[in-house]
Protein backbone atom coordinates (compact mmCIF):
# COMPACT_ATOMS: atom_id res chain seq x y z
CA UNK A 1 0.00 0.00 0.00
CA UNK A 2 2.85 2.39 0.88
CA UNK A 3 4.52 1.74 -2.49
CA UNK A 4 1.27 2.62 -4.27
CA UNK A 5 1.04 5.97 -2.41
CA UNK A 6 4.72 6.71 -3.14
CA UNK A 7 4.11 6.13 -6.88
CA UNK A 8 1.18 8.59 -6.86
CA UNK A 9 3.05 11.48 -5.22
CA UNK A 10 5.23 12.35 -8.30
CA UNK A 11 2.16 12.21 -10.55
CA UNK A 12 0.23 14.55 -8.25
CA UNK A 13 3.17 17.01 -8.16
CA UNK A 14 3.45 17.04 -11.97
CA UNK A 15 -0.27 17.74 -12.36
CA UNK A 16 -0.07 20.47 -9.73
CA UNK A 17 2.75 22.20 -11.63
CA UNK A 18 0.76 22.01 -14.86
CA UNK A 19 -2.23 23.77 -13.31
CA UNK A 20 -0.11 26.54 -11.81
CA UNK A 21 2.12 27.21 -14.81
CA UNK A 22 2.93 30.74 -15.92
CA UNK A 23 1.24 32.43 -18.82
CA UNK A 24 1.38 35.83 -20.40
CA UNK A 25 -0.88 37.90 -22.61
CA UNK A 26 -0.46 37.40 -26.33
CA UNK A 27 0.86 40.37 -28.29
CA UNK A 28 -0.75 40.33 -31.73
CA UNK A 29 0.92 43.65 -32.59
CA UNK A 30 4.03 41.61 -33.38
CA UNK A 31 2.39 40.66 -36.68
CA UNK A 32 2.91 44.25 -37.82
CA UNK A 33 6.64 43.51 -37.83
CA UNK A 34 6.22 40.40 -39.98
CA UNK A 35 8.31 40.50 -43.15
CA UNK A 36 8.24 37.65 -45.66
CA UNK A 37 10.88 37.38 -48.36
CA UNK A 38 9.90 34.50 -50.65
CA UNK A 39 11.93 33.55 -53.70
CA UNK A 40 10.27 31.78 -56.63
CA UNK A 41 11.93 29.99 -59.53
CA UNK A 42 9.98 29.59 -62.77
CA UNK A 43 10.61 28.59 -66.36
CA UNK A 44 10.72 31.63 -68.61
CA UNK A 45 11.10 30.34 -72.17
CA UNK A 46 12.27 27.25 -73.99
CA UNK A 47 12.74 26.38 -77.62
CA UNK A 48 14.43 23.64 -79.60
CA UNK A 49 15.15 24.34 -83.28
CA UNK A 50 16.33 21.39 -85.38
CA UNK A 51 18.87 21.94 -88.16
CA UNK A 52 16.35 20.53 -90.65
CA UNK A 53 14.05 23.48 -89.85
CA UNK A 54 16.79 25.87 -91.03
CA UNK A 55 17.45 24.50 -94.51
CA UNK A 56 19.23 27.12 -96.63
CA UNK A 57 22.18 27.71 -98.97
CA UNK A 58 24.57 29.03 -96.31
CA UNK A 59 23.33 32.61 -96.27
CA UNK A 60 22.24 34.35 -93.06
CA UNK A 61 18.68 33.63 -91.96
CA UNK A 62 16.38 35.14 -89.33
CA UNK A 63 13.44 33.55 -87.54
CA UNK A 64 11.41 35.09 -84.75
CA UNK A 65 8.69 34.28 -82.27
CA UNK A 66 6.62 36.40 -79.87
CA UNK A 67 5.32 34.98 -76.59
CA UNK A 68 2.81 36.51 -74.23
CA UNK A 69 4.25 37.44 -70.84
CA UNK A 70 1.48 38.17 -68.36
CA UNK A 71 3.53 37.75 -65.17
CA UNK A 72 2.81 41.30 -64.02
CA UNK A 73 -0.95 41.42 -64.47
CA UNK A 74 -1.47 40.59 -60.76
CA UNK A 75 -1.24 43.78 -58.69
CA UNK A 76 -0.12 41.97 -55.52
CA UNK A 77 2.79 40.40 -57.38
CA UNK A 78 3.73 43.67 -59.09
CA UNK A 79 3.64 45.67 -55.84
CA UNK A 80 5.75 43.23 -53.80
CA UNK A 81 8.36 42.35 -56.41
CA UNK A 82 11.80 43.74 -55.58
CA UNK A 83 14.16 41.88 -57.91
CA UNK A 84 14.14 39.45 -60.83
CA UNK A 85 17.00 37.49 -62.35
CA UNK A 86 16.85 35.82 -65.76
CA UNK A 87 19.21 32.88 -66.37
CA UNK A 88 19.84 31.63 -69.91
CA UNK A 89 21.51 28.54 -71.32
CA UNK A 90 22.01 27.74 -75.00
CA UNK A 91 23.12 24.38 -76.39
CA UNK A 92 24.13 24.54 -80.06
CA UNK A 93 24.96 21.34 -81.97
CA UNK A 94 24.49 22.91 -85.44
CA UNK A 95 27.57 23.82 -87.52
CA UNK A 96 26.42 27.46 -87.72
CA UNK A 97 26.81 30.39 -85.33
CA UNK A 98 23.73 32.22 -84.08
CA UNK A 99 22.80 35.53 -82.55
CA UNK A 100 19.80 35.49 -80.25
CA UNK A 101 18.00 38.74 -79.58
CA UNK A 102 15.51 39.03 -76.72
CA UNK A 103 13.17 42.02 -76.84
CA UNK A 104 10.88 43.06 -74.01
CA UNK A 105 7.71 44.55 -75.50
CA UNK A 106 5.00 46.68 -73.87
CA UNK A 107 1.24 46.58 -74.58
CA UNK A 108 1.74 48.75 -77.71
CA UNK A 109 4.44 46.41 -79.10
CA UNK A 110 7.08 49.05 -78.37
CA UNK A 111 10.50 47.68 -77.47
CA UNK A 112 11.39 48.44 -73.85
CA UNK A 113 14.76 46.67 -73.82
CA UNK A 114 16.82 44.48 -76.13
CA UNK A 115 19.45 41.94 -75.10
CA UNK A 116 21.82 40.16 -77.51
CA UNK A 117 23.49 36.77 -77.02
CA UNK A 118 26.13 35.28 -79.34
CA UNK A 119 26.24 31.52 -79.82
CA UNK A 120 29.30 30.02 -81.54
CA UNK A 121 29.01 27.32 -84.21
CA UNK A 122 29.26 23.70 -83.13
CA UNK A 123 32.74 22.26 -83.61
CA UNK A 124 32.50 19.01 -81.68
CA UNK A 125 32.25 18.36 -77.97
CA UNK A 126 30.04 20.33 -75.66
CA UNK A 127 28.76 23.69 -76.86
CA UNK A 128 26.60 24.69 -73.89
CA UNK A 129 26.75 28.43 -73.33
CA UNK A 130 25.72 29.82 -69.95
CA UNK A 131 24.83 33.45 -70.50
CA UNK A 132 25.48 35.86 -67.60
CA UNK A 133 22.43 36.48 -65.45
CA UNK A 134 20.27 39.46 -66.38
CA UNK A 135 19.37 41.25 -63.12
CA UNK A 136 16.33 43.53 -62.95
CA UNK A 137 16.23 45.89 -59.98
CA UNK A 138 15.16 49.47 -59.37
CA UNK A 139 14.54 51.36 -62.66
CA UNK A 140 15.27 48.30 -64.76
CA UNK A 141 12.69 46.34 -62.75
CA UNK A 142 10.11 49.08 -63.37
CA UNK A 143 10.78 48.66 -67.08
CA UNK A 144 10.37 44.88 -66.80
CA UNK A 145 7.01 45.33 -65.05
CA UNK A 146 5.70 47.05 -68.20
CA UNK A 147 6.57 43.99 -70.30
CA UNK A 148 3.61 42.04 -71.74
CA UNK A 149 5.43 40.14 -74.54
CA UNK A 150 8.82 38.57 -75.12
CA UNK A 151 10.13 38.53 -78.68
CA UNK A 152 12.91 36.16 -79.65
CA UNK A 153 14.80 36.80 -82.87
CA UNK A 154 17.24 34.10 -83.89
CA UNK A 155 19.76 35.16 -86.49
CA UNK A 156 21.71 32.36 -88.13
CA UNK A 157 25.10 33.57 -89.29
CA UNK A 158 26.75 32.68 -92.62
CA UNK A 159 28.24 29.23 -92.83
CA UNK A 160 27.98 25.81 -94.44
CA UNK A 161 24.68 25.10 -96.23
CA UNK A 162 22.02 23.20 -94.27
CA UNK A 163 19.73 20.65 -95.90
CA UNK A 164 17.15 18.08 -94.83
CA UNK A 165 19.98 15.72 -93.77
CA UNK A 166 21.74 18.24 -91.52
CA UNK A 167 22.07 17.26 -87.90
CA UNK A 168 21.99 19.17 -84.65
CA UNK A 169 19.74 21.41 -82.63
CA UNK A 170 19.73 24.86 -81.13
CA UNK A 171 18.23 24.57 -77.64
CA UNK A 172 17.46 27.61 -75.55
CA UNK A 173 16.44 27.34 -71.90
CA UNK A 174 15.74 30.16 -69.49
CA UNK A 175 14.43 30.59 -66.00
CA UNK A 176 13.48 33.45 -63.73
CA UNK A 177 14.33 33.87 -60.06
CA UNK A 178 11.77 36.19 -58.53
CA UNK A 179 12.42 37.94 -55.21
CA UNK A 180 9.56 39.46 -53.25
CA UNK A 181 9.20 41.32 -49.97
CA UNK A 182 5.82 41.12 -48.28
CA UNK A 183 5.31 43.32 -45.22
Amino acid sequence: MKANILNRIPKILVFAFLFFSCSSDLDFDQTKDLKLEPVFVANLAYFNVRATQLVNDGSPQVISDVQGFDAFKDEFFRDNLVKTEFDFEVDNTIVRAFRIELQLLDANDQTLETNFYSVPAYSGGSNVIKIPTEVYENERLDLLKQTVKLKFIIGMQSGPPLDENSTGNLKFRSSANVYMVIE
